[in-house]
């Protein structure tokens, strides 16, 4: 990754997993964009906010990946609470 200081290029390296890093290419190729270009954007968008520009939260995998499922309207779908509590044997 590359950066810009006063017009002048850096060099940024860091590690991360090849798995991490072959996933988020996949979602930048979908955008468009190549891992340097999302990367300054993530830089950027940090010097804009002064902050991180996503809240980290310890909230449990299975509840993200449940709200993805749910907006996505993936999963399995119940027409009322009765039938929700049916399967769930409340």
């Amino acid at each position: 990754m590359t950066t810009t200081t006063q017009g002048r290029q850096v060099r940024v390296n860091f590690r991360t997993d090849e798995e991490t890093k072959k996933e988020a290419s996949a979602v930048f190729d979908i955008l468009g964009i190549d891992m340097s270009t999302a990367l300054n954007m993530f830089l950027k968008q940090t010097i804009r906010d002064q902050s991180l520009p996503f809240t980290p939260s310890i909230e449990p995998t299975r509840d993200v990946e449940a709200r993805r499922q749910a907006a996505a309207r993936q999963g399995r779908m119940y027409t009322s609470v009765e039938e929700l509590r049916a399967h769930y044997g409340d």
